[in-house]
């Protein structure tokens, strides 16, 4: 009985952490998309003095995988002040593995990636000429 509560627990914690990860990541999204349209005019200036489509996709795309991993060490810094606060308020004793902070951290990066590509090809195809118009 035990242990099918704790795979009930388990499933239920996962679907809720996909859940998350998927907000987490439309927010991202949306916000990687806001700074696309705002650096528009910037975009058609280095396009313009020689910047090809990959180079403008590297840089929407880094911006977002960093947006994404500075979230990602807030939540492990969290992580870590609640552990604390748990082994010193109760008998139980977490622990933060290097494996477990080094798996949520890639998770970051794939959430960055996944949900960077959007605004990051949307930034590169735009026109040089058009977007140094763009008021």
């Amino acid at each position: 009985m035990f242990y099918k509560i704790m795979n009930l627990l388990t499933s239920l914690l996962v679907g809720i952490s996909a859940i998350s990860l998927i907000v987490g990541g439309i927010g991202i999204m949306n916000i990687m998309l806001v700074s696309v349209t705002e650096r528009t005019r910037e975009i058609g200036i280095r396009k313009t003095v020689g910047a090809r489509r990959a180079d403008v996709f590297l840089q929407f795309l880094t911006e977002a995988v960093t947006l994404s991993m500075v979230g990602g060490l807030i939540g492990v810094g969290l992580a870590a002040v609640a552990s604390v606060g748990v082994s010193h308020y109760t008998p139980l004793r977490p622990m933060i593995t290097p494996k477990a902070v080094t798996l949520a951290l890639s998770v970051c990066i794939g959430v960055g990636v996944v949900f960077g590509v959007a605004p990051a090809v949307k930034a590169s195809r735009k026109d040089p000429i058009e977007a140094i118009r763009y008021e």
